[in-house]
């Protein structure tokens, strides 16, 4: 039978205890897709709050975060130090490559991971992935192969309603926002 990518794949029910690792793309995901160029080959990028507060929340689990974009740049390398993400990966052509070898480095698969994109370049991932997600102003054919789309458009707080709807399915996003309330009062 010949595979066909642009369908839903069929998937065994999200093991949401399992979850361990959220991976993302840039443009469109973490960004409103805008790239910005200035003088001095300078590249501008917006990126949200929202999503921020939501790695900052990620930091009281067990989960690993991670980039995978096919671009390379410095705002998006300052923005993963800003956030402690522990995983870029820059100028990426084959994102599932990418991903396959992530895996094996740290003794995980599949079903470990939720990955949100926004473009036909992420679709390989989402295919695999135990829970794929999309931004609200995805590509409406790659929102139609994802798990779950996001309320809020890319680089408008999509990857905050992402990380939110991973914390409440796994259970512990009062005790999360609870430890996180605690470390700042």
């Amino acid at each position: 039978m010949e595979k066909n990518c642009l369908t839903k794949p069929s998937k065994r029910p999200v093991a949401w205890g399992e979850i361990k690792l959220l991976l993302l793309d840039c443009d469109g995901v973490l960004t409103d897709g805008r790239i910005i160029y200035g003088e001095a080959r300078q590249e501008l990028k917006h990126f949200h709050g929202h999503d921020g507060m939501g790695f900052l929340l990620l930091k009281y689990t067990e989960m690993q975060t991670g980039v995978i974009t096919g671009r390379k740049s410095e705002a998006l390398e300052r923005r993963c130090s800003d956030l402690h993400i522990q995983h870029l990966h820059q100028g990426v052509h084959n994102k599932l490559q990418c991903l396959d070898e992530l895996l094996a480095k740290l003794n995980l698969d599949y079903r470990h991971v939720v990955y949100m994109g926004d473009d036909w370049n992420d679709v390989p991932v989402m295919r695999k992935v135990a829970f794929s997600a999309t931004p609200a102003d995805a590509q409406p054919d790659v929102q139609k192969i994802a798990d779950w789309v996001a309320e809020h458009n890319g680089g408008h707080g999509a990857v905050r309603d992402l990380i939110n709807h991973i914390l409440v399915h796994k259970g512990i996003y009062e005790k999360t926002v609870k430890l996180y309330l605690e470390d700042i009062c």
